[in-house]
């Protein structure tokens, strides 16, 4: 696999002398693409230079050992020995993790549906608890939210909001929230003080350009009507509220949260594109059944992925059976000891899948 690397650093070299030429310079285009091929590719090339002088030196003194040396200069070039290999296995991993095919999705935006499953009104009040838990996430991570639509029941839960998490890499941390979230406690209304089940679905979507997905606007039926809910007097009295119908899939969205009804229709869009790619992926993923299954990213909506046990204080994540206690501290969004899990689990199935075809 590392002989093939010299490909990236002949390449890396070709890009170097493209930045500096002056045609390509005064192409602002063709310049941002070879500087961005140019960033991905040279921590690669960085990473295998430093593998081959490692390797360079250990072979080295492997040939230095086999001489004649007195008792002490040999222990020193064991020792030297030792610490290359030692390097050696460490530089390996990191290659592999860099040679990981990347999901062009990552830096994306993220366009996330937390729906209410099976429990009434409890799991509407947990959609609520997710919610709060992942807009809390956004905050802490610097990122921003702005909401797309709700469907709140009156009591602090929802039956189904929709919002967006913008930041550079937002999609790339959260796209494996994706499944089927189970929650175990004693609902407030709940006189006997018995644990209820319920679920509440959370589909995670990166934001996906116009180019991205071709949509024919005579498949499309905008309808416009008076918001209701909160939302103040200006919105409750004008058409401002939007409910758009893809005809060939049957996809509806509404959204209402927006002053403007052209806000309204621009955020609509935005989440017909999302789905649409969405609806793509998953046929994908169909015929790559193999891969699929090797990947926790891509699984199936309806497989029930985390627990959240409330008389235990206990989080699980059932895909990789990561287990913590700190149930107050993941409801506030404190979400990165499990997403860290999660990613470090991803890179280990993809790293293995790379020896498989070395």
């Amino acid at each position: 696999m590392y002989e093939k690397l010299s490909v990236f650093e002949d390449k890396l070299i070709q890009l170097e002398n493209d930045l500096s030429n002056i045609q390509i310079i005064n192409d602002s285009k063709l310049y941002q693409q070879k500087a961005i091929e140019h960033a991905e590719l040279e921590p690669i090339v960085l990473k295998y230079r430093e593998y081959k002088k490692t390797l360079d030196t250990l072979n080295e003194n492997k040939e230095l050992i086999k001489e004649k040396l007195d008792d002490e200069f040999r222990e020193l070039v064991k020792e030297e020995i030792s610490e290359s290999e030692k390097k050696l296995e460490i530089l390996e991993n990191d290659l592999k993790i860099l040679l990981i095919p990347k999901d062009k999705n990552d830096n994306k935006n993220v366009i996330m549906e937390i729906r209410a499953g099976a429990g009434g009104d409890e799991a509407a009040l947990f959609a609520g608890v997710l919610y709060r838990q992942y807009t809390r996430y956004a905050e802490r991570s610097g990122f921003k939210v702005e909401t797309i639509s709700t469907n709140e029941i009156g009591i602090g839960g929802f039956k189904e909001a929709v919002f967006m998490i913008i930041g550079n890499g937002a999609y790339s941390r959260l796209k494996f929230e994706s499944g089927v979230h189970r929650v175990q406690r004693v609902p407030e209304t709940e006189s006997g003080g018995r644990i209820h089940t319920s679920t509440a679905t959370v589909a995670v979507l990166p934001e996906i350009d116009d180019v991205e997905v071709e949509i024919n606007q005579s498949e499309i039926r905008f309808d416009v009507f008076r918001a209701s809910g909160n939302g103040g007097q200006c919105v409750n009295t004008t058409d401002s509220a939007v409910r758009l119908t893809h005809i060939p899939t049957g996809i509806v969205i509404s959204c209402q949260d927006e002053k403007s009804q052209l806000r309204n229709k621009e955020k609509a869009m935005k989440l017909l594109r999302a789905k649409l790619y969405d609806l793509k992926l998953q046929e994908q993923n169909e015929q790559e059944s193999e891969q699929r299954s090797s990947q926790i990213g891509t699984g199936d909506r309806s497989e029930r992925i985390r627990t959240y046990n409330y008389p235990q204080g206990r989080v699980t994540d059932h895909r990789i059976n990561f287990t913590t206690h700190k149930i107050d501290a993941i409801n506030d969004g404190d979400l990165n000891e499990i997403i860290d899990a999660l990613i470090a689990y991803d890179q280990t199935q993809k790293i293995s899948n790379i020896d498989k075809t070395n």
